[in-house]
């Protein structure tokens, strides 16, 4: 039980270094971009561009703060379970990482949604016109990209059994 607590209490640790690191870059963009245009760091390519998202992913449902709340709570709810029930093996760790940052990704956005009434975003990848987004979008996008490979092709479906009410 000792050990399981120290890992929990590292991937906790690194899930708040993660936060902080979303919420810094947010601050930054937030003195430095706020009321600007955009920053092109490739021309044409890729820029820093604030943005205020009032909206979910990529700006869709505008408005909807208490429900993207209560996403956020359930996600970090079922994460933490997870994790708390995962067995104490090597093996687990790439989902253990990919757990922690889907979570740090959803505090982070949280914390804009609470403390701001909407969520700060900067990168904007204007070659393609992709939606702005931020650190916290990259750790949600990338991290649930890699637990459906993992969960597709790394692990089997009877490593999962600890999740099984006994």
């Amino acid at each position: 039980m000792r050990e399981k607590t120290i890992r929990f209490a590292a991937l906790s640790l690194l899930a708040a270094v993660a936060v902080w690191l979303d919420q810094w870059t947010k601050e930054l963009a937030v003195a430095h971009l706020m009321g600007k245009g955009a920053f092109p760091i490739w021309e044409h390519v890729f820029e820093l561009l604030y943005v205020e998202n009032r909206g979910a992913a990529f700006g869709m449902m505008q408005g909807k703060q208490m429900v993207f709340f209560a996403i956020a709570v359930v996600v970090i709810v079922g994460v933490v379970y997870v994790l708390w029930k995962m067995p104490m093996s090597r093996r687990y760790v790439p989902l253990e990482l990919c757990l922690s940052f889907l979570c740090a990704g959803a505090v982070g956005n949280v914390i804009d949604r609470v403390t701001r009434g909407y969520v700060v975003d900067f990168f904007y990848f204007s070659l393609i016109d992709f939606p702005v987004f931020n650190v916290a979008d990259i750790y949600v996008v990338v991290s649930a990209l890699l637990l459906a490979v993992l969960v597709m092709f790394y692990y089997k479906e009877e490593e999962f059994s600890f999740l099984q009410r006994k």
